[in-house]
């Protein structure tokens, strides 16, 4: 359990000093166009962090049913929730997810960012609603992972 703390305070650090390298002017020209996009994935991995963090203290301290085979999840969590952030960026441009028509400009980015927090907080959920979208937009069926979990 302990080496799990640790891994996910390694995120944070990781998440922090990567999102003030940008303020600080370390960005290479090339990657700020796609700075949006990295502080999507970056926001997602913090919610997925929270998460977890959250879910060691429940799991171990309030309902006192820590179980050592869910420590790959521990460890895999915050990584799905950096692509469900990454996804949730894409999905944001290519209008498929659409926030409030009337926002101002610099509202936007924060936008993104909060939609790609709430899609690394709540992975599953986040898929679920990916493959709704899926299903109005292109008539792709749900995997058999969302579906049997609908049933």
């Amino acid at each position: 359990m302990k080496k799990i703390i640790a891994y996910h305070l390694f995120i944070l650090c990781v998440v922090i000093g990567i999102s003030i390298q940008e303020p600080l002017g370390n960005i290479p020209d090339w990657l700020t166009g796609y700075w949006l996009a990295i502080q999507c994935i970056l926001v997602a991995a913090v919610g997925g962090t929270l998460y977890c963090l959250r879910a060691v203290y429940v799991n171990k301290c309030v309902n006192k049913n820590w179980d050592i085979e869910w420590e790959t999840w521990y460890y895999l969590r915050p990584i799905t929730s950096s692509v469900s952030g990454f996804s949730a960026y894409i999905f944001l441009k290519a209008g498929l997810i659409v926030l409030e028509a009337d926002q101002a400009a610099e509202a936007g980015d924060y936008g993104f960012m909060v939609i790609a927090f709430i899609a690394g907080l709540n992975v599953d959920n986040f898929i679920r609603k990916l493959e709704d979208i899926a299903k109005a937009t292109f008539g792709i069926d749900k995997s058999r992972s969302s579906s049997r979990k609908d049933d």
